[in-house]
């Protein structure tokens, strides 16, 4: 099928990869596929760039590392410039930075470079912008990199601890100014100093957190 073609009613595919050989075979793979459309093969960060703002794709299928460039990078741009791409990216190494940039990047896909091709089928079928996929041959990955890296446990004061334990049992901080009997907005205080100290984001993120670190027992399982 020529350069920038697909069939009627099918999900159109730009391929970005400096590996020419993978990008060349996949993009002839998928001129196989009835549902899926070639819309073009790029090999360089500026070449996608420049034939997905061209031929705006349903889809791209992009390397995280393009020569000297950063495929996440390019992800930024593509989906801050097209609104309704989707675009899933291809790594042979998954790490905790990479999966936080690729979501941050606006991807909704993460697949392992040497994956099979039906798997890439499938990602390209079920993809969905606003969400995000991670294939498990990479999370598993992730989480065995996770325990391996052992992180000390913050130092908490005797306050922090038992309103951390009361977020631990899913109470508000309502409902633990009043079990302590202190104040809202010193409540409050407490649980700022907590997700600073954890390194977390959300109340459910620092209870995750001090899990981890032995901080909070995980819950018996029923």
């Amino acid at each position: 099928m020529p350069e920038g073609t697909e069939r009627a009613g099918s999900t159109s595919v730009l391929v970005v990869d400096d590996h020419r050989t993978f990008a060349d075979l996949l993009a002839l793979a998928l001129a196989g596929q009835p549902d899926l459309g070639r819309a073009g093969t790029a090999h360089s960060a500026e070449e996608g760039l420049a034939l997905a703002l061209s031929l705006q794709p349903d889809v791209v299928v992009m390397d995280v590392r393009l020569g000297s460039a950063d495929g996440l990078e390019v992800t930024a741009r593509l989906t801050a410039m097209l609104p309704g791409v989707r675009v899933i990216v291809l790594t042979a190494h998954a790490t905790q930075a990479l999966l936080e940039r690729a979501v941050t990047a606006g991807a909704c896909c993460l697949l392992p470079k040497d994956g099979s091709f039906q798997e890439v089928l499938s990602a390209l079928r079920s993809a969905r912008r606003g969400g995000f996929v991670v294939h498990p041959a990479l999370m598993r990955e992730l989480m065995t990199g996770t325990r391996q890296v052992a992180q000390p446990a913050p130092q908490l004061t005797l306050r922090e601890r038992e309103v951390l334990d009361l977020l631990a049992d899913g109470h508000d901080a309502r409902a633990i100014a009043r079990a302590l009997g202190i104040s809202l907005h010193t409540c409050r205080g407490h649980v700022r100093s907590l997700l600073t100290k954890l390194n977390a984001h959300s109340q459910l993120e620092a209870v995750a957190n001090a899990t981890r670190v032995g901080l909070v027992r995980a819950a018996d399982p029923r």
